[in-house]
């Protein structure tokens, strides 16, 4: 599995998960994750049966407002020393 945020320039509202030589992207590629995740999380993919078109536009409200509602950090979080294998480098 692969997440990475580098698409083209006219699509940097979104990332892209690379799971098993596939690519998903925007609300798909999100609710993915959550699958991933496993425990709790693995509930949201039941959303998976919303059409795109409405999932993509809950996807794009929720990131186009999330620095309103949570605030913007200055730096990014780093993972516990512990955690490092689970990061690309």
């Amino acid at each position: 599995m692969l997440l990475s945020n580098h698409l083209p320039p006219d699509q940097h509202d979104s990332f892209i998960l690379q799971e098993n030589g596939r690519f998903y992207t925007r609300s798909t590629g999100a609710l993915r994750v959550f699958k991933l995740l496993g425990g709790f999380w693995t509930l949201l993919y039941g959303l998976i049966v919303i059409p795109a078109f409405i999932r993509d536009a809950v996807y794009q409200f929720i990131s186009g407002n999330r620095y309103t509602w949570f605030g913007k950090k200055e730096t990014c979080w780093l993972p516990e020393p512990e955690w490092t294998e689970r990061f690309l480098s």
